[in-house]
């Protein structure tokens, strides 16, 4: 298998190197308060046909002959294949006996995230990179931290002030360097783009595209445990990232002639944080507001760093954006705990409540598959909000 990288605007292509994360082109018309210019796209070069799913399927992780890092430089960190739940209870509740949830809470440090950060880990260590540098709300740092530890890398993280109590201490477990910042997503980004030197890799979602190629994992995960395509996939969307790397996922095995098509990916923001909803309704992302309020922190980002891909991609393969409320949210937290024992973070189980949104539209016959991407543990207080908590005895 060869890989290269290419931007998607201007179409030039680059060797996969560390010194390489962005087009160096597009990247120079940057505005402030706008998605990132000159991702990356990486690319598989390989022949239509060639491969059968039983040779690309296997090894570690799963499906790594479709990764751009040898196999041997990956941590031995358990990566998947993550659960394929098929709910009984939820299933009836909703009149869809052919829905599945995708359950990436059992990742090692309970996040999907940990899909980037193996390939990130990965391809330090092939080129010698000792330090890893990250800005996240939450998840990302704690995945670059854990995988990073058992990587033996050094890992610096920029989070958000308000990022929950519980991936602080997470990521801090794990010996990773956190710096909290004032302000949100947005500004941790940005610190932790000055931090950078030569010696050092930045994982940030959609700056480093291996971000997105690693993510691709998990479509691949699902269309080889279902053995076929879903027909529907409901993403939760911050920064488009996860978006991206599910259609690479479906991408890679249609070019590999291993599918036929790709199925119609929802992507899912909460009303509070909807720039990339906004921006495929009016055809052009406005300039962030100072705030991107919701519960659902995972997915709370002003500028989404990977928004100009992921509009292009639902424009082009027929997606669609659901923007749904923190109460639908936290509605759909309870219901997916309670009818499946599953308990996702909030933005883990924004897809339940897109699924209830358009539910009138998807066939009841159809293949949907919904991405739960964090465990509900790594917030535990907004979980609390609404809930008939009992009161304390006196004197507790």
């Amino acid at each position: 298998m060869e890989f290269f990288y290419r931007c998607a605007v201007c179409e030039r292509t680059y060797d996969i190197s560390p010194r390489v994360m962005l087009c160096p082109q597009c990247s120079q018309v940057q505005q402030d308060g706008r998605p990132q210019r000159g991702v990356l796209d990486t690319v598989l070069n390989a022949e239509r046909g060639r491969y059968t799913v039983e040779e690309l399927s296997g090894g570690h992780p799963p499906w790594s002959r479709l990764l751009p890092v040898e196999a041997r430089y990956f941590p031995d960190v358990p990566m998947g294949p993550t659960p394929l739940w098929a709910p009984a209870r939820l299933r009836e509740a909703l009149g869809m006996p052919n829905l599945f949830l995708k359950d990436d809470t059992v990742l090692p440090t309970g996040s999907l995230k940990d899909r980037a950060s193996l390939l990130v880990a990965a391809f330090a260590r092939r080129h010698g990179v000792m330090e890893i540098v990250v800005a996240s709300t939450g998840n990302a740092a704690c995945s670059m931290a854990g995988i990073g530890a058992a990587a033996g890398i050094r890992v610096t993280i920029f989070l958000p002030g308000t990022a929950p109590r519980a991936k602080l201490v997470q990521a801090l477990q794990y010996g990773a360097r956190v710096v909290t910042v004032e302000g949100d997503y947005d500004a941790a980004y940005a610190a932790s783009l000055e931090h950078l030197s030569a010696k050092s890799l930045s994982r940030n979602t959609g700056y480093n595209p291996l971000t997105i190629e690693g993510k691709k994992t998990v479509m691949l995960e699902v269309y080889g445990q279902l053995g076929r395509m879903p027909d529907a996939v409901f993403v939760p969307t911050g920064d488009g990232v996860i978006l991206g790397g599910v259609y690479k996922g479906c991408e890679d095995l249609v070019q590999l002639g291993l599918a036929d098509a790709v199925p119609k990916v929802y992507a899912i923001q909460a009303e509070g944080s909807n720039a990339i909803s906004r921006a495929l309704r009016d055809g052009s992302f406005a300039p962030a507001g100072h705030r991107a309020p919701t519960l659902a922190d995972s997915i709370a980002v002003r500028a989404p760093a990977n928004g100009h891909g992921a509009v292009r991609r639902l424009v082009q393969h027929g997606g669609e954006c659901v923007e749904v409320s923190d109460e639908a949210i936290l509605a759909a937290q309870r219901e997916l705990s309670s009818r499946t024992g599953l308990f996702a973070e909030p933005a883990a189980a924004a897809p339940l409540a897109g699924l209830h949104a358009v539910r009138e539209t998807t066939g009841s016959d159809s293949v949907v598959v919904l991405l739960i991407t964090g465990t509900g543990l790594k917030d535990v207080e907004s979980a609390a909000r609404g809930l008939p908590l009992p009161p304390r005895p006196e004197g507790a």
